[in-house]
């Protein structure tokens, strides 16, 4: 009887596993803040087997979190909360300083580096299938080093540029 249950729970974790593999979660990091700052950002890397969407993040470092995007517009650049993050099937999806983000609003504490900030990634899958992911995000000045990463100094260094509107 025990062996039958030791099975099954071994089987219940197999297909967990294989039901997450069809999103790859890579480099994840987010940028140290100042002591009195109360928004920081993290960053990914995603990349699914099939079509999806990056809908939600939630982190209890933070009171809310949300997708941001990052665009030059009129030589000035803007950040906007996006509703989604497309992730085409095969192709690393990755979130950076100056492009797409996720936006840690109403920090509990200051982000310092070499902290852990979990993140819950809600993603949802051809046929409204929707997949629950964590990861856990190291507070570093840099980002990992790996494939696709780029910082292009648009003064998220911890302070913001003065051309960048919200």
């Amino acid at each position: 009887m025990q062996a039958k249950w030791l099975m099954a729970a071994a089987a219940a974790v197999l297909a967990g596993s294989v039901y997450a593999a069809d999103v790859q979660v890579s480099n994840a990091w987010a940028r140290p803040t100042m002591p009195a700052q109360p928004v920081g950002a993290a960053y990914v890397t995603l990349t699914s087997a099939g079509n999806a969407e990056l809908v939600k993040v939630a982190s209890p470092v933070a009171k809310k979190v949300e997708l941001h995007t990052m665009t030059m517009k009129d030589g000035m650049m803007e950040m906007r909360e996006i509703a989604s993050l497309p992730l085409p099937a095969g192709k690393p999806v990755t979130l950076m300083p100056g492009g797409n983000h996720i936006m840690l609003i109403d920090l509990n504490k200051p982000l310092r580096v070499g902290d852990h900030v979990p993140l819950h990634l809600t993603i949802k899958q051809a046929g409204s299938k929707q997949l629950e992911l964590d990861a856990d995000a190291v507070v570093s000045d840099k980002a990992p080093a790996g494939p696709m990463q780029m910082d292009h100094g648009h003064g998220m260094d911890g302070g913001m540029d003065p051309h960048m509107k919200m």
